[in-house]
């Protein structure tokens, strides 16, 4: 068997490595012609990190990233509502991870060359369009640099390719712009001191205004951390567009939305006067499809299930694609039958999830405390009562399949042998 990949981002460098893995031959085409570390931050839940150690890139993904030891919620007054242990802290076997996306694409895409082989991970050709035909799909490629059109054959193509997805829009002709959330995201990373005990993750704020930051990365020798922060605000809907990574925004537009955000532990404003870069794009999604897989073709990864960046899942979720479908594959000889079975197990969690993240998913208690109590609180029990909490980040924990006891019991999807392990036993198995 072989596969044809289009896409060179996190899902489709991961399904090249798992193939690879399980012995099945693939050729992976991205659009971009040099790809170059961009962006900014990512997190990477305890369940992706499995996967990922199960691929031999544990030492890699430790030398690079931050161990996130906790997740703490906040009011815009800075006031503590919730604060909760991540990763091994909270009884996984995994850590969760916080590092700089470009980073971990540079760290996929180094390994992929070396295993897969540079000649299969080929740079600037972007899909125009697929057909199928009696056992195989035929790929229609177009060379950016030449504008000469590349043509490619295999037994099945996997649409890797983004919220933006050149295989999906042929899937979906009529499906149009992603949806915009109404909310605007201005994304950076500086160097600068660490905050609280440098390993904690913190979110406050509300539904309309809210402010995320992390660390992500080894201490400089001045003892500064590479520091993602996101401020996020809510606009009119004419104030939308596409959302690119390169698309710049001065800063006094920041500062003027958060001037007021100077907290004990945190002074936002410094953070942000002190970045020189800052991107903003608008909050996206699609709405959930009632099918990935057409015969030969499906799709992984934001190209399948593009949700809205909450409960950090977008990233780990497309991992877990990439695995879930390489395990599908090695269990049906029938490569339409293993497309079948991916898509049964994989589709209903994440339409769930990004269903659920537009209800701000297990942050949605920050809403209620903003609305509840605007103006600050002596005691946040008066406010929300632990139990109340309790029901929002664990409901949100089950669909997602990362509590503790799922994501440590779990049977491999893959072995590191690269046979089959016993994870597909079921199309109702959590991610």
């Amino acid at each position: 068997m072989d596969v044809i990949i289009v896409g060179g981002g996190i899902a489709g460098l991961t399904l090249a490595l798992s193939l690879d893995q399980a012995g099945i031959a693939s050729r992976l085409y991205e659009a971009v012609a040099d790809p170059a570390p961009l962006g900014v931050g990512i997190n990477l839940q305890p369940t992706a990190v499995r996967e990922l150690a199960e691929l031999g890139l544990a030492e890699q993904l430790e030398r690079t990233a931050t161990a996130t030891r906790a997740l703490a919620y906040f009011n815009k007054h800075g006031q503590l509502i919730h604060n909760e242990p991540r990763g091994c802290a909270a009884g996984y076997r995994w850590p969760q991870y916080s590092i700089h996306r470009g980073a971990l694409q540079a760290l996929l895409l180094d390994a992929a060359r070396q295993r897969v082989g540079a000649e299969n991970i080929r740079c600037g050709l972007r899909l125009t369009g697929f057909e199928q035909h009696t056992g195989k799909v035929t790929a229609h490629l177009r060379d950016c640099r030449t504008e000469a059109d590349v043509v490619d054959t295999a037994d099945i193509l996997i649409g890797a390719d983004g919220i933006h997805s050149s295989a999906r829009r042929q899937l979906y002709p009529r499906e149009g712009e992603p949806r915009f959330a109404r909310q605007i995201l201005w994304r950076a990373a500086v160097e600068a001191e660490p905050f609280l005990d440098g390993a904690t993750m913190i979110i406050a704020g509300h539904f309309h205004q809210r402010v995320i930051a992390y660390p992500m990365g080894r201490a400089t020798a001045e003892g500064k951390l590479l520091t993602n922060w996101i401020c996020q605000v809510g606009v009119a809907e004419t104030e939308g567009g596409r959302e690119d990574w390169n698309r710049r925004v001065v800063k006094e537009k920041v500062l003027a939305a958060f001037a007021g955000w100077r907290f004990p532990w945190l002074d936002l404003p410094g953070l942000i006067d002190r970045t020189s870069d800052i991107y903003e794009f608008p909050l996206v999604d699609r709405d959930p499809v009632d099918a990935w897989t057409f015969g030969r073709v499906t799709l992984i990864g934001d190209a399948a299930h593009p949700m809205q960046p909450i409960g950090s899942q977008a990233g780990s979720q497309a991992i877990i694609d990439a695995r879930a479908l390489t395990a599908a594959l090695l269990q049906h000889p029938d490569p339409v039958e293993a497309l079948r079975s991916y898509d049964a197990m994989r589709r209903s969690a994440m339409n769930t999830i990004t269903l659920h993240n537009r209800r701000l998913g297990p942050e949605a208690f920050l809403q209620l405390v903003e609305e509840r109590a605007p103006n600050g609180f002596a005691c946040v029990d008066d406010v929300i009562s632990p139990a109340e909490l309790d029901a929002i980040t664990s409901s949100f924990a089950r669909a997602a399949g990362l509590d503790p006891e799922t994501v440590n019991s779990r049977p491999c999807y893959v072995s590191p042998a690269g046979k089959q392990g016993s994870a597909l036993a079921g199309s109702t198995h959590p991610p």
